[in-house]
């Protein structure tokens, strides 16, 4: 696990993004009050996911409107079809840690 940013760096509501070993992640304060590590790319139009919406456990693509599942990878709405990385997520002593492992098999492109 590598330690990424404080728990005061993500409000809720909010993702933030992160270079982990020239991996780009969004960090993800989602509204269930859990945080989460996306990889930091769409995988339909390769924009950056850190910069769209969070909208309960999912978070928005700001270009087409694709929303994927903080906890699967897996796009929920069009235009994407394929899901992208997820990585496991520890907060300790108010900090953010997050492996570079994929918890859910689908490798970076």
């Amino acid at each position: 696990m590598i330690k990424v940013c404080s728990v005061e760096e993500v409000p809720k509501g909010s993702s933030v993004s992160a270079d982990i070993d020239g991996t780009e992640i969004a960090i993800v304060h989602a509204e269930d009050d859990n945080f989460y590590a996306i990889y930091d790319q769409c995988s339909h139009a390769e924009v950056p996911l850190s910069e769209g919406e969070v909208d309960g456990c999912t978070l928005e693509c700001w270009l087409h409107g694709s929303r994927f599942d903080l906890r699967t990878g897996e796009p929920t709405g069009l235009p994407a079809t394929e899901p992208v990385p997820v990585f496991t997520v520890e907060v300790r002593d108010g900090e953010v840690f997050v492996s570079l492992t994929p918890s859910n098999g689908v490798t970076p492109s």
